[in-house]
């Protein structure tokens, strides 16, 4: 959203009921005695019972019953912390609405005492409704009046505000995400908040009583407006020919003729009649058709209201579940029920489906509930394939404590690699103001369960704190790091003299880091502990952000190769390998090993992370030293009598691992291909890295559909040999697989709809509808075979690549 834009609801669009949570009371009651005990008893002070009345006001006038809060009397700080909901809708509200609250104190004998009252206007001057917390001032002594003008405002008047009110209002608007969250600045400020208040209070002898009452919040302003005709004014047209922009408040909604009907047909008193409805021939194939839409697709109102007719005979189809529900009018509340109800009789879903439940299209929290109970299902293994969306869907939540943040916290005590990277994937989320509150949250619960419920033994012999500190330690781990990136980066000089100062400091100042006081958790494989770096085995990478590729030994007698990265945003490349990671999954489940290399690969920050790293060879450097990818086979793998002088096994493992990645270089989109960023395992093994443009961006004019270079079509004997044909039949095969778990990938990518990845932020629905285009529903697995063929054939032929591959060549050659 761009700073000029002003995102609102219109307060008569909201269904629902008026709805604030009374908190506590703040400041000293007046000394008051029992009143039969003695006048000169000092210890015979009673102790006051309170409760608060609210009413609400419209135009001056009441408007419904008001209601009251339960007694309170554990003084002296007074707190009820309760929801009151009243009957009154926000669209039922004029520009003049108040609230009026009066405390009473029942501890007086038959006569209730009155404290004070306090009123406040629910809408500000500029017609947006309040939300947040807001303290009023009590008149001591009066009974709230609801009147229009108010005799008991409760908002402190502008001439007698001091440091306290501004820093309440401050507070408010941090509250409500106005103010952007920094963690370690907010501490410092709250503590001198905290010390403010203390000296203000003891200067003015908190006489005042305050009343602290939390309005709820909208993801949105909402800006008042009455139903019915629009009322904002459009404005002036001038003589000039400028463009003047003028709202409709009628787009976007429905046709109301429409809807009328849509209720009548879908009238409650049906339902019996519904029971019993069988689909036609003609509306079967109508309904099987509208089940084979992606998630992505919006039904239209006659195929949303053929779904809701046989609702009761499609109950055995579980397919059919994540369609049903979006035909629902989750507004009336009657069937809404009748849908709810329905839900936990249908026949249960996949996990697939459940991860559909989780996107933004799905508000309820009985729906949300339904889909994490059938993640319960899934093992750790299955899950950890889809922990990045299913933090990501927190933002979808209602609550900062969700079904399914407890759930993911639940499930990260009894596996501690879960455990590290739901902390991870939480903690990069730090830094989103928007939703900072929501995953400091989960942050907290997991920091919480894991100290608490995990007694000594339950993962080997660590206790929930120190496992919890081992994961602690990973985040101070590569702090150092960054510090060595800083130090090695301000060297002046090439490559070798940077290189030189990282073993220098590994050996001097921070040789701490060469032998851990304790084992660490490798952060991206917890599973493995590291005890220290290998200064000599560690150097610097010949890039423009001068990345560190460390060895760390580990405690088996290993050793563990990553690559840390600082000043490059990774959580692209996070969510490629992931995607990798899962297809490789799938493909393997059908029988079908492409030899695929899922490299481990964690964001540590907004601008850091680690890669594991993987011993290889760019093919631009295997092609400048060895002219050929088989002459560099033969290096590793010599087979006279085999194919191309190598052994069979090395020519397959490459045939396979080209055909891998050929497939999901195209699905996903990959851009930037260069023979730079295709890297060659000793084995045979080819594979991608660096995916700085995903989704069919791509910096290079005229890109083929796929990175398949000639010299790779040379290895495999030429575009006329068997090893060619064969490649292009995995390349098929494993289309046709990954065509069948489509939904589960478009699911995992609209969960991601949310998040700070760059070509999925610029624009979630275009990137998501991009990547349903890849893989051509509309085909049946025959039709998507000659389809595939094609795009290998004009990958191969593609002229205008070779001519940019060749460019690319000679300006790292310059570099």
């Amino acid at each position: 959203m761009s700073g000029n834009e002003f995102r609102f609801f219109l307060s008569c669009d909201i269904n629902l009921p008026v709805t604030f949570r009374i908190d506590k009371l703040e400041g000293n009651l007046p000394p008051s005695k029992s009143p039969n005990s003695d006048v000169d008893s000092a210890t015979d002070e009673r102790r006051a019972e309170l409760y608060v009345e609210c009413a609400l006001y419209i135009d001056g006038a009441p408007f419904g019953l008001p209601t009251r809060t339960r007694l309170e009397s554990a003084g002296p700080s007074y707190c009820w912390n309760e929801l009151i909901t009243f009957s009154t809708k926000y669209r039922d509200l004029t520009g003049h609405s108040q609230l009026a609250f009066t405390v009473w104190d029942v501890s007086c004998g038959k006569d209730e005492g009155l404290v004070g009252g306090a009123t406040i206007l629910l809408f500000n001057s500029k017609r947006q409704l309040k939300t947040g917390k807001q303290k009023l001032r009590l008149w001591p002594g009066k009974v709230a009046d609801g009147s229009f003008t108010t005799t008991t405002p409760g908002k402190v008047p502008r001439h007698e505000r001091g440091e306290l009110e501004r820093l309440e209002k401050l507070m408010n608007k941090y509250e409500r995400g106005q103010i952007q969250h920094v963690d370690w600045l907010d501490r410092l400020a709250f503590k001198t908040i905290d010390k403010i208040k203390e000296r203000e209070n003891t200067r003015n002898g908190n006489s005042n009583l305050y009343l602290v009452v939390e309005f709820c919040g909208f993801e949105h302003r909402v800006v008042f407006q009455e139903s019915g005709a629009n009322f904002l004014l459009p404005s002036p047209i001038a003589s000039t020919n400028e463009i003047v922009i003028v709202w409709d408040p009628e787009v976007g909604k429905i046709n109301p003729s429409e809807h009328k009907q849509l209720k009548l047909a879908r009238s409650l008193t049906r339902g019996i009649i519904d029971r019993d409805l069988k689909p036609s021939s003609n509306e079967r194939k109508s309904i099987q058709r509208i089940l084979k839409y992606p998630p992505t697709r919006t039904l239209s109102g006659d195929e949303r209201q053929l779904l809701w007719k046989f609702r009761f005979s499609l109950m055995s189809e579980k397919r059919a579940l994540t369609k049903f529900l979006r035909c629902v009018e989750w507004s009336d509340v009657q069937e809404a029920k009748q849908a709810l109800e329905l839900m936990g009789r249908w026949e249960m879903i996949d996990v697939s489906d459940a991860l559909e439940l989780l996107s933004p299209l799905f508000e309820s929290e009985e729906v949300r509930a339904y889909a994490v109970s059938v993640l319960e299902r899934a093992d750790d293994e299955e899950l950890q394939c889809y922990l990045l969306q299913l933090v990501q869907a927190l933002r979808f939540e209602r609550s900062d404590k969700s079904r399914l943040s407890l759930f993911l916290v639940q499930r990260s005590l009894r596996n501690i690699e879960f455990a590290s990277f739901l902390r991870w994937y939480v903690a990069v989320e730090l830094h989103d103001p928007s939703y900072a509150k929501r995953f400091y949250s989960t942050y907290e619960i997991l920091e919480e369960n894991m100290i608490k419920q995990l007694p000594p033994g339950v993962n080997g012999d660590e206790d929930g704190f120190k496992l919890w500190q081992s994961l602690v330690r990973q985040t101070e781990l590569t702090a150092q790091l960054c510090s060595i990136m800083r130090d090695v980066r301000n060297v002046r000089g090439n490559t070798q003299k940077k290189t030189e100062k990282l073993k220098q400091l590994l050996s001097g100042l921070l040789s701490e880091l060469t032998y851990f006081e304790e084992p660490i958790r490798s952060p991206v494989a917890p599973g493995v502990l590291i005890t220290g770096i290998v200064p000599s085995e560690s150097s610097i990478f010949k890039s423009a952000l001068h990345p560190l590729r460390l060895t760390f030994r580990t405690a088996n007698g290993g050793n563990s190769k990553i690559i840390f990265k600082k000043g490059d945003d990774i959580r692209q490349d996070q969510l490629v390998v992931q995607m990798v990671s899962l297809m490789d999954r799938l493909l393997k489940l059908e029988n079908l090993d492409l030899y695929l290399t899922p490299y481990k690969v964690l964001a540590t920050g907004q601008d850091e992370g680690m890669l594991e790293f993987i011993p290889s060879r760019s093919l631009a450097q295997i092609l400048s030293e060895h002219r050929s990818i088989i002459s560099y086979l033969q290096k590793f793998h010599p087979d006279e009598h085999g194919p191309f002088g190598v052994t069979a096994t090395c020519l397959e493992t490459f045939i396979k691992s080209c055909a891998g990645y050929s497939v999901i270089t195209y699905i996903l989109g990959i851009g930037d291909r260069h023979l730079d960023n295709l890297l060659l395992r000793d084995d045979g093994r080819l594979f991608h890295v660096d995916f700085g443009f995903i989704l069919g961006r791509d910096p290079k004019p005229f890109p083929p559909p796929m990175k398949l270079c000639k010299e790779m079509v040379e290895a495999m004997g030429g575009a006329e040999s068997q090893y060619y044909t064969r490649f292009k039949s995995y390349c098929c095969e494993a289309y046709n697989i990954l065509r069948k778990s489509s939904n589960l990938i478009l699911n995992l990518f609209h969960l991601m709809a949310g998040s700070n990845i760059p070509d999925i932020a610029s624009d979630p629905e275009k990137g998501i509808l991009k990547l349903q285009e890849k893989f051509r529903l509309d085909l049946d697995d025959e039709a998507s075979i000659h389809f595939f063929q094609d795009l290998i054939n004009e990958s191969v032929s593609a002229l205008f690549p070779q001519m940019v591959e060749t460019i690319h060549r000679w300006a790292q050659y310059w570099r």
